[in-house]
């Protein structure tokens, strides 16, 4: 690798570089020089992991103790590292002290998972104990189940999504604090959520006027998961095959994915693409966070692998590019639902019997509360809820039930069980 543009990438981080305007999140802020372990923040593209790093370097640098010359960023999404590897790490650090005149105390990698032996990389920066680690990623297996194994001890994960319904409201100046929702305010906080169960969180997104530059931004981001994050990643030959699978998740969103449905499909179509394929797929699109996968219920792992998972969105905005979603409003709520589950880091399931229920939460080694989620409880359809619910509590052996709606709050009685019933952006909050 060459020393000299190596140079070239640290002096304009030095010198150029300006933060962008940046939004206050609902994660943890390490303090750094305090910190020990490897700080990894792991999530989707554009949810922000970049500023959060860009805010965790202002407050060091804000406290007066540390200038830019402390401080290592590097991008290695820069098109210009593209053949940097684990053994030009030295060149790096060689070029960072004739740049800055000494060596970095604090290292920001941003998407660690372009560099080969990135893992290695750290471990052994880590074992010198000369510095302060940040990596970002893109990638869920990346800086979960690879640091877990390589890094054992050494790593604090934390997850940036894209914004929860509070920072939507943040972002937005809407209060929504306890006094707020008794007053007309509720209105803005009730308009504010229309606009999030649609467009979703991505801070981009959030920030365009119209729709239609919201679903060319997140066309966008579709087409990067698809190529980057998927096909270069993995070396995926059959494109067609992994572009039928990205939209069939993009289609039946909040359902169940049947993998035995897309295979006769595909072979409709006279392409290739066995079930194992399809399935090594769906294990892509989880990895790269573009979807969130849960099992059926059951105390068996085989039980679990056999049947079918129930899909979602990790964003709902990605419902403006789909052609089969957003006409349905209940799964679009299930959706926001799935991916507020996932940002609690809660382990869930779908439950399926003679009825069915939406999320079985596990806590440990037991269930331990059912919800529904629907659009509105009705004289129609009010009694098909609670049966699902019913059933799975009695099955689980669950004391606690939830039906979340889009604007419904009481409490029901059924079959000596008390369920509660609240709205979805309530819970939310």
């Amino acid at each position: 690798m060459n020393i000299e543009i190596i140079k070239k990438i640290i002096a304009e981080w030095l010198e150029d570089k300006v933060f962008p305007v940046l939004i206050e999140r609902d994660v943890p802020s390490p303090v750094l020089a305090q910190v020990s372990e490897i700080i990894a923040i792991a999530g989707p593209r554009r949810a922000g992991k970049t500023c959060y790093m860009y805010q965790l370097i202002q407050d060091l640098l804000v406290q007066g103790k540390w200038t830019r010359e402390d401080i290592l960023f590097v991008d290695f999404e820069d098109y210009r590292l593209a053949d940097f590897t684990a053994t030009d790490t030295d060149v790096l650090f060689t070029a960072f002290q004739q740049v800055a005149g000494r060596a970095p105390t604090f290292l920001f990698f941003d998407e660690i998972q372009q560099l080969p032996g990135w893992s290695r990389v750290l471990r052994t920066l880590h074992n010198q104990n000369r510095y302060k680690i940040v990596v970002t990623g893109s990638n869920a297996a990346l800086l979960e189940r690879e640091i877990a194994t390589e890094l054992r001890g050494r790593c604090q994960n934390i997850l940036m999504m894209p914004f929860s319904f509070r920072e939507f409201l943040r972002f937005h100046d809407v209060p929504a604090d306890e006094r707020t929702l008794l007053t007309p305010g509720r209105g803005r906080v009730l308009k504010g959520f229309e606009q999030y169960l649609q467009e979703g969180g991505f801070p981009e997104v959030v920030k365009k006027e119209t729709v239609q530059e919201k679903r060319e931004l997140l066309q966008s981001y579709y087409r990067t998961i698809y190529y980057r994050d998927i096909l270069e990643r993995y070396n995926i030959k059959a494109k067609t095959v992994l572009e039928a699978v990205m939209r069939y998740s993009l289609d039946i969103s909040s359902d169940l994915f049947s993998i035995s449905m897309l295979e006769r499909e595909l072979k409709r179509h006279q392409l290739p693409g066995s079930k194992q394929t399809i399935s090594n797929y769906l294990g892509y699109l989880k990895e790269s966070f573009f979807i969130v996968a849960h099992d059926k219920f059951s105390y068996s792992p085989r039980q679990r692998i056999m049947n079918p998972k129930k899909i979602y969105l990790l964003d709902t905005g990605f419902s403006l590019i789909s052609t089969g979603f957003s006409e349905n409003r209940g799964k679009l709520l299930e959706n926001i639902v799935a991916i507020e589950m996932f940002r609690r880091k809660k382990e869930c399931f779908y439950y399926k019997g003679r009825r069915e229920c939406d999320f079985i939460i596990k806590e440990g080694t037991k269930p331990t509360m059912a919800i529904q989620v629907c659009w509105e409880l009705t004289p129609r359809n009010e009694l098909r809820e609670l049966r699902g619910l019913g059933e799975a509590m009695r099955t689980l052996a669950i004391e606690q039930g939830l039906i979340l709606t889009h604007d419904e709050e009481k409490e029901l009685s059924f079959e000596g069980a008390l369920i509660r019933v609240m709205p979805v952006w309530k819970w939310l909050l």
